[in-house]
């Protein structure tokens, strides 16, 4: 199907009351559901569902056979890699209902999330931080933090470009490939803008 600002491959399925955003495009199996908001430029792969009030920004690319839940935020940029996962309860039972109970989720601009990774509900993922394949997210993950592993564990630092940072003793890096400059301090990094 091709929308005058979209394109849905036929076999999508698009509910009433969704908003979708200039140049977005949805490919084969996916379900986009209604009330939810999809910014421009977006990609959504095979497979892929997104829940009422989910909300993606701009240039978010979803790929194959992710699930977006109700109180889940994307933010511009943001990466899901193949079967990453998401929940949106913290401790569900098929026999309660607890759909007054969900929890949000949100990824800051220019996150990545590897393929197969799971993000437990009612995190924040910070601006260009990168969640490793398979990794178990259980708590905030701070802006550019690299985290791996089952819990997830902070395992170093990642530049905007997506490149690891090392800092010297004086808590500087610099991005190997697009030159950029960051400055870690208490543990928080920054960007160093000219």
């Amino acid at each position: 199907m091709q929308n005058n600002s979209y394109f849905a491959h036929e076999t999508a399925v698009i509910d009433e009351g969704c908003k979708i955003g200039d140049g977005t495009k949805i490919w084969h199996f996916s379900h986009i559901m209604s009330n939810c908001k999809i910014g421009n430029k977006c990609n959504m792969g095979q497979n892929v569902v997104v829940s009422p009030q989910a909300e993606l920004g701009n240039n978010v690319k979803v790929q194959n056979n992710v699930s977006i839940y109700t109180g889940v935020i994307c933010e511009d940029d943001v990466f899901l890699g193949p079967s990453m996962v998401f929940t949106n309860i913290t401790n569900p039972r098929s026999a309660v209902i607890r759909r007054d109970q969900y929890e949000k989720t949100l990824i800051k601009k220019g996150a990545s999330i590897g393929a197969n990774a799971t993000v437990i509900c009612g995190h924040t993922i910070g601006r260009y931080a990168f969640i490793g394949a398979g990794a178990v997210v259980t708590k905030d993950v701070p802006d550019y933090a690299l985290v791996i592993g089952n819990p997830a564990r902070h395992a170093g630092w990642m530049s905007e470009y997506g490149h690891r940072l090392d800092f010297d003793e004086n808590g500087l890096a610099t991005c190997p490939e697009s030159k950029e400059k960051y400055k870690l301090e208490n543990r928080t990094v920054s960007k160093i803008t000219s």
